[in-house]
């Protein structure tokens, strides 16, 4: 993979000089997530804030935050719409072509082999039940990435009590209540930004 230097990163929704120091080259940024696909089993939003977070360092807790959920509201794959995201952050349409080639290439191929392998043996109780095994690991992971990422929402322009609220609702509405999640994210996800939108009118008022 070609080596290039980044871009200087345009149309961020937070200050540029607080986003932190990016992948170096085009060949940084595809084996960064190709290394997060394939880690991703059933669990990437755990595996996705510990590679891009805690150990690239390529973005803050409340930066993840953010563009996981622009990520999240996107249709098709959340760590997808990511990797384009932040490919094209720092490299333009290169980064993010290069990016989506990581996440999609060795995973594809390996998925391909296994389903192959899995058609003979679906059937199996035993491999059955280490399939529901996995799933309450992966939803284990989940639950725990995102009660680490409880602390990024400090420092929200919604406010501590609003954001903790809209995720109670969320919960309560899609976890008990079976919601359709568009209709969650239409009107929940409608007031938040509305909400957002009144209290930056008001610090942008208040500033100097």
């Amino acid at each position: 993979m070609p080596n290039s230097s980044p871009a200087q990163p345009t149309h961020l929704p937070f200050p540029a000089a607080s986003l932190p120091p990016g992948p170096s080259s085009l060949g940084a940024l595809f084996w960064a997530f190709n290394a997060l696909a394939l880690q991703g089993f059933g669990g990437v939003l755990a595996i996705a804030q510990r590679e891009l977070v805690d150990k690239k360092q390529w973005l803050t807790p409340a930066q993840f935050v953010e563009d996981w959920a622009v990520a999240q509201v996107l249709p098709g794959p959340n760590v997808v719409n990511l990797s384009l995201m932040i490919g094209d952050r720092y490299f333009g349409v290169r980064g993010g072509m290069v990016a989506l080639a990581g996440m999609l290439s060795f995973p594809m191929v390996i998925v391909l082999i296994l389903a192959a392998l899995f058609s003979g043996v679906s059937d199996s109780v035993a491999v059955q039940g280490a399939l529901r095994g996995m799933g309450a690991v992966a939803a284990g992971m989940i639950v725990a990435t995102g009660l680490r990422l409880l602390s990024a929402l400090k420092g929200n322009v919604l406010g501590s009590a609003v954001c903790y609220g809209l995720a109670v609702v969320t919960f309560v509405a899609i976890a008990l209540l079976r919601l359709p999640l568009i209709w969650v994210l239409l009107s929940l996800g409608g007031l938040g930004a509305l909400w957002a939108y009144r209290q930056l009118g008001r610090l942008e008022k208040g500033a100097p």
